[in-house]
């Protein structure tokens, strides 16, 4: 399962009510951290489908979701466990670090 784009309007639906993990990327296009971490993600959502669920917001399109968890910097990623944020972390990490979040 490649990851999900989550918005304001899917949000509740994909990470909150989900039954498995979510490690949510924060990201923008436009940033070269960002674009340096997307293939490790990629890798992630596929390595883990079924047991963790990834998913990406786009900080352009969904500022209010930054805005809610307070995300400063890009990318920040945020692990959300039953609902509750669970772990989070900024920049950009090697792919143990953030298997270990999870």
């Amino acid at each position: 399962m490649a990851e999900v784009i989550i918005t304001k309007d899917n949000f509740e639906e994909e990470v909150l009510q989900s039954d498995i993990p979510v490690l949510v990327d924060f990201w923008a296009s436009w940033s070269g951290p960002c674009q340096m971490l997307m293939p490790v993600i990629e890798e992630i959502a596929e390595e883990k489908a079924g047991e963790i669920k990834v998913g990406k917001v786009n900080v352009d399109e969904e500022p209010e979701l930054a805005q809610q968890f307070r995300v400063m910097s890009i990318p920040t990623l945020i692990v959300f466990k039953e609902g509750k944020v669970a772990n989070l972390t900024m920049g950009v990490q090697p792919k143990d670090e953030i298997l270990a979040l999870i």
